[in-house]
């Protein structure tokens, strides 16, 4: 326990804010694994409604000093790029059936010999 007045104010204050930030830091992880859950069960349209509030709570994380403003940054790109990569093999998978494919014969290319050197 601190001797000075103001260090013990300190510490009841650090440990307010270390409170604080767990409990942010716990719940942006939890709307994160949602959205990382909804995009791998190929649940487009859910994980899209999601990912705003993913994106304003890490902002607001961000904006607080919880996290960097970068690694929010960072979290919501590579978020939206996961969920982006599913949409887009969905959208393949349903546009196009899955088709036999012929087999197609090799093309044949001459090979060159080297002239006989004289």
């Amino acid at each position: 326990m601190p001797n000075i007045r103001s260090a013990a104010k300190a510490m009841r204050s650090s440990a307010k804010k270390h409170m604080r930030n767990k409990s942010v830091k716990s719940a942006l992880k939890t709307v994160t694994k949602k959205v990382e859950k909804l995009a791998v069960a190929a649940q487009i349209e859910a994980a899209g409604e999601v990912m705003p509030k993913v994106a304003s709570a890490l902002d607001k994380a961000a904006q607080k000093g919880i996290v960097h403003h970068n690694t929010a940054a960072r979290k919501k790109s590579r978020l939206m790029k996961r969920l982006n990569a599913v949409r887009k093999a969905a959208e393949t998978t349903a546009a196009a059936p899955p088709q036999a494919e012929e087999a197609k014969p090799k093309k044949r290319t001459a090979t060159r010999r080297a002239a006989p050197k004289a």
